[in-house]
């Protein structure tokens, strides 16, 4: 177990002395393997088969997508789409940010490129209508969360990965949590708005002002059905998927809309090769992290220690949510799923926990530390996309946090919500 001991010592070290987590990740392993007298070529070998998986294809091109769906007028056509329903009820615009990030969170699966892509114009429409800046700021921080969850998922992908598990299950247990974490959104919304008298546009919908934002935005609203269509109903694999998205992207947005130049097409390309060195970077790596554990048997260490506290189901899961949601505060999602799913899954396994529904719990967990402080990616991307100080959104986001973690509780503890639709 001292290998263990430098492996977690040294990784917390670094991190909190400012070094990034994939170089923490690699350091602490190799200094365990070496610490183990195991031989460095087993760390190289591990931490290459990491990175070497046709799932984690699947990444940059989701990552891709999202970035063309923002610049080529794809996002803007379904926002005005779902205005053109909501738009007229109190808080209107609210519940389109929200509804619209739902939309491109089931395209992009990433939860920083919803909440840019979405921010950079619906937080200015917002503040046009007379909504306070650091509410809208935060709401579309709030919702951008949702990407993760609603299918396809970046970080399920990575978690499918992890412990081995069918993406396609994933993906399906993934649509009601996140409608859920919609709905409940909406609801803090709705009431923000009629405490403050944000009113809606004028107007009723009519059949006419549908019909038109219908046409305008079909291609777009159809690229979702094209997409979950082809994965659910097993013309294509995720990963096949997320090369169909982008291709459908580039398409639209160029020939179609005609928003997307060349150079618009190469710096979307430029900045997810860079997103993907990063990703794959730490994938290799955190293989490696994880190959060290199994050998060690950590994490069936791990599962007696909180077996050894409680063999209560209730109690355990409280715990492990208790445990990720202080993670999320202050790791990035990807890494961290890498990390803890292969610790934690025989935990939640010895009480019963299918590996799906344990992915969507892990997933959502590290989704509310999106917006929750120190770490909040979320808020962060917010607060420069929009100009309202980090700190006033912190003060906004607590209601936001609670009826999240009001559906994080029932995602936890009723199966049903994960596995009612999966064969």
């Amino acid at each position: 177990m001292s290998g263990a001991v430098i492996l977690f010592a040294l990784f917390f070290i670094l991190i909190i002395i400012g070094v990034p987590i994939g170089y923490s990740i690699g350091i602490s392993a190799l200094a365990a393997f070496l610490s183990a007298g195991i031989n460095p070529t087993v760390f190289i070998t591990s931490s290459l088969a990491g990175s070497n998986s046709f799932t984690l294809m699947a990444v940059p091109f989701f990552m891709l997508a999202g970035s063309l769906m923002a610049t080529g007028g794809i996002a803007k056509r379904i926002v005005n789409f779902v205005n053109s329903f909501f738009g007229y009820v109190t808080g209107g615009l609210a519940i389109v940010t929200t509804v619209a990030c739902m939309f491109f969170g089931a395209i992009s699966g990433s939860a920083v490129a919803t909440t840019s892509a979405i921010g950079s114009f619906m937080i200015p429409e917002m503040e046009k209508h007379g909504y306070n800046k650091d509410f809208a700021a935060t709401l579309t921080a709030s919702a951008g969360s949702v990407g993760v969850i609603i299918p396809p998922s970046v970080p399920f992908v990575i978690y499918a990965v992890a412990v081995n598990c069918s993406v396609k299950d994933l993906f399906i247990a993934g649509v009601l949590p996140g409608i859920m974490m919609g709905i409940a959104m909406i609801i803090v919304c709705i009431v923000t708005s009629r405490k403050n008298g944000w009113r809606g546009n004028e107007g009723r919908p009519t059949l006419r002002n549908v019909w038109k934002t219908f046409k305008e935005g079909f291609f777009a609203l159809l690229m979702p059905v094209i997409i979950l269509g082809g994965i659910y109903g097993g013309i294509f694999t995720a990963t096949e998927a997320s090369v169909v998205s982008v291709v459908y992207c580039v398409l639209v947005s160029m020939f179609v809309y005609k928003e997307l130049t060349l150079d618009g097409l190469y710096k979307a390309v430029r900045d997810m090769v860079g997103l993907c060195g990063v990703t794959m970077f730490m994938m290799g790596f955190a293989n490696a992290f994880s190959y060290y554990l199994s050998l060690e048997r950590i994490p069936n260490a791990i599962a007696e220690v909180f077996l050894s506290v409680s063999d209560n189901r209730i109690i355990i899961l409280l715990m492990i949510n208790i445990l990720l949601l202080i993670v999320g505060c202050v790791i990035d999602n990807i890494p961290a799923t890498i990390i803890l799913a292969p610790i934690l899954l025989p935990v939640v396994e010895s009480i019963g926990v299918d590996p799906i529904t344990f992915g969507v719990i892990l997933t959502m967990n590290l989704a509310i530390g999106f917006i929750t402080p120190p770490y909040g990616i979320d808020l962060f991307v917010a607060s420069a996309v929009s100009g309202v100080p980090i700190q006033n959104l912190c003060k906004r986001v607590l209601p936001f946090i609670g009826v999240l973690l009001i559906v994080l509780t029932l995602i936890t503890y009723v199966p049903w919500f994960t596995m009612g639709f999966i064969s």
